[in-house]
């Protein structure tokens, strides 16, 4: 038996060292990718293009960041708008999709197969882009609007039935327990199937927050004021004028050789990426439990 045991713990141990050891290697891998972009991000066009990109600068050089940053009031403008609409447009879509979540896994409503499937109907199909523009701008009256930018992102057909999936899994009995108790349907929504679900809630969260914060499109499409552009279309259009200048054989206030575009980008990347990756460590576990039970359950 001891012997046993201790082949056993010895086995276990070299497992653990092999496990640890792989996932070292691929986490070393996922972030040297990123440590490239900081690299070339503090080095010289003309080095990056001798050279090529590098885990350390080769001619050190603050020229792209001093280009991004020719207009600090601009950029701090549009980093205050980018947080505007990703913390109320997660805060809505969390609630609106929960709410929905909530009342599609409950039994007892009749329809809730039918409003299932219209759901699920739009990931299959849609009208597309030009009729959607008409209803945001005629109908809607939204453009150069913080609503474009918040309202139109706060519903997924595949984050509700994700959220569905998961309130699923909740205990009929407690749900059960509170009516018999007295309580309503939004009181056992907001203080029983709440709190059980901040699993999906993170997931949900962190999918709105992402879309939001890594959202131009609908502002190169709706905003047209530039008091009003988010964080990612303002370095969007840097960078294209950037480009534009470089590919151009004068400038009035700078020449095509001065100009880093390459470094610029990459900058571009730093700027708007850090503040979403100093944000996921915080709701990872929840991120990965309700993926998990939120596939599985239902």
């Amino acid at each position: 038996m001891a012997a046993n045991s201790i082949k056993k713990s010895t086995s276990d141990i070299t497992f653990n060292i092999i496990g640890y050891v792989i996932i070292s290697i691929l986490t070393i891998l996922c972030l040297v990718p990123f440590w490239l972009i900081i690299s070339g991000s503090f080095t010289s066009d003309r080095a990056i293009s001798k050279y090529g990109f590098s885990l350390m600068p080769k001619q050190f050089s603050l020229q792209a960041y001093r280009l991004l940053f020719d207009n600090p009031g601009q950029i701090l403008k549009a980093y205050g708008v980018s947080i505007m609409i990703t913390l109320l447009g997660t805060l809505g879509g969390i609630i609106i999709m929960s709410m929905a979540g909530y009342v599609l896994h409950r039994k007892d409503f009749k329809n809730r197969n039918k409003i299932s499937f219209f759901i699920y109907f739009t990931t299959l199909f849609n009208g597309g882009l030009v009729p959607w523009y008409i209803l945001i701008t005629k109908y809607l009256a939204l453009k150069d609007s913080y609503l474009v930018l918040i309202i139109p992102g706060m519903a997924s057909a595949f984050n509700i039935l994700l959220v569905r999936n998961f309130m699923s899994s909740i205990p009929e009995a407690l749900i059960e327990s509170a009516k018999i108790d007295g309580a309503g349907d939004f009181l056992i929504y907001w203080r029983i199937v709440l709190p059980l679900a901040k699993p999906v809630l993170a997931t949900v969260g962190l999918f709105l927050g992402l879309g939001y914060w890594n959202d131009w499109f609908m502002a190169s499409l709706f905003i047209k004021s530039p008091e009003k552009y988010p964080l990612q279309y303002l370095l969007y259009k840097t960078l294209q004028s950037a480009q534009f200048l470089s590919a151009s054989t004068a400038s009035n206030y700078v020449s095509a050789q001065q100009l880093p575009t390459e470094s610029l980008k990459m900058a571009t990347a730093v700027v708007a990426t850090g503040p979403i990756i100093l944000l996921y460590p915080f709701v990872q576990r929840y991120f990965v439990q309700g993926i998990t039970i939120g596939a599985v359950k239902g």
